[in-house]
C-alpha cells in the first residue's frame, strides 16, 4: 500500500448548470444549482485514499459551516487530517463551476484559507512527509509552501509530484520548484503554458515533454482529456495510454481523480507506469459519468470490476 501525502486546497463547490457560457452582456437562466465538496487538493486526496492508498492531507480551512461540511466528508473516507488546520483570518475556499450541456466546465475559484497555507504549516507536517512514498501538490496553495514540502521530500527519497493547475504563467513557476519535481502532470493547455509548445499530436507532446526534461524533471505526464494520457521518462521511454470511451456528463474532478488514483498505484521505481495510468484512466472515466466532484470519485472496488 502506497503512503501518499497531498498538499492542496479545500473548496466548497457551487455548481451552476447552464446550456452555454453567457456572452458579454447576456443574462440567462440557470437550469439547476447544487453544492458539493471540492478543491483540487481535496479531490486528489480522496481519489488516492479511495484507490487504496494510506493518505494524509495538508490543507487549511476557515472557522465556518463550510469547514464542518468538508471535514465530515473526509472523515468518512479515512483521510489522515492531523495537518488540516484552521486559518485565523480567512474562510474556507469556494469554487463556482459553470457546467454546460455536454459536460464541459469553466471554474472560478476564491482561495480563502487555501491562500493561508505557509511554510511553517509544512514544517509542522515534516514527519508525515518523511514517511511517505510520494507527495502531491497543485497550485491552489501558495508556491512557497510547495517548495518547502518538496525540499523535505527530496531529502528523504520521497517522490515529488506536481500537478501544475490552475496553470500560472511559466515565469510564475520558480526554477527551484521545477528542480525539486520528480513527476509533473499538466494537461495539454498547461503543458503549452510551461513550455511554449502547442500540444496537439504525438510529436508535440514529446517536444513539450523534452522541454520539461530539460528543466530537470525526470518524468512527464501529459493528459489530453477524452483521448488519454502520454508519458515520457528521462531514460527515453515514452508511450500513450488511451482513455476509456464513455458518455461524459460532468468532467469536474476528472483530472484530480487521475492524479490521486495514479499515485495510489504507481511503484516508486515507476516500473508499472502503464498499468497505473490505465487504472487512473479508468477511474477518471467513471468520474465523468456522475455529476459533481467528490461524490463522483470512485472506490477501488468500482474500478477493478
Amino acid at each position: 500500500m502506497n503512503k501518499i501525502v497531498v498538499l492542496g486546497s479545500i473548496n466548497v463547490d457551487t455548481i451552476l448548470n447552464i446550456s452555454h457560457l453567457p456572452k458579454p452582456g447576456e443574462t440567462m437562466h440557470m437550469q439547476d444549482r447544487s453544492t458539493a465538496g471540492g478543491g483540487k487538493g481535496a479531490n486528489q486526496a480522496l481519489a488516492a485514499v479511495r484507490a487504496g492508498a494510506e493518505t494524509s492531507f495538508i490543507s487549511k480551512i476557515g472557522k465556518d459551516h463550510a469547514a464542518d461540511f468538508m471535514m465530515d466528508t473526509f472523515k468518512k473516507d479515512g483521510l489522515n487530517l492531523d495537518h488540516v488546520t484552521y486559518s485565523e483570518t480567512e474562510g474556507t475556499g469556494k469554487a463556482y463551476i459553470l457546467l454546460q450541456d455536454g459536460g464541459q466546465n469553466s471554474i472560478l475559484v476564491y482561495g480563502g484559507a487555501n491562500a493561508d497555507v505557509m511554510p511553517a504549516d509544512i514544517d509542522a507536517a515534516e514527519d508525515i512527509i518523511k514517511d511517505a512514498d510520494c507527495i502531491i501538490a497543485q497550485f491552489e496553495v501558495p508556491i512557497p509552501a510547495i517548495v518547502e514540502a518538496f525540499k523535505i521530500a527530496k531529502k528523504n527519497n520521497v517522490l515529488t509530484f506536481l500537478n501544475p493547475a490552475p496553470a500560472p504563467s511559466r515565469r510564475e513557476i520558480p526554477d527551484e520548484l521545477l528542480n525539486l519535481t520528480d513527476i509533473i502532470a499538466p494537461n495539454e493547455t498547461e503543458a503549452e503554458i510551461i513550455t511554449g509548445v502547442h500540444v496537439d499530436d504525438d510529436a508535440s507532446m514529446q517536444k513539450a515533454a523534452d522541454a520539461m526534461h530539460d528543466m530537470g524533471i525526470q518524468t512527464v505526464l501529459i493528459t489530453v482529456g477524452s483521448k488519454g494520457s502520454f508519458y515520457s521518462l528521462a531514460s527515453g521511454k515514452s508511450g500513450f495510454v488511451k482513455a476509456f470511451k464513455v458518455n461524459a456528463i460532468d468532467t469536474t474532478a476528472a483530472g484530480d481523480t487521475f492524479v490521486g488514483a495514479l499515485m495510489a498505484k504507481l511503484d516508486h521505481d515507476l516500473s508499472n507506469i502503464e498499468e497505473a495510468m490505465t487504472y487512473a484512466n479508468k477511474s477518471s472515466s467513471l468520474t465523468v459519468q456522475t455529476m459533481g466532484a467528490q461524490n463522483s470519485i470512485p472506490y477501488a472496488k468500482q474500478v477493478e470490476i
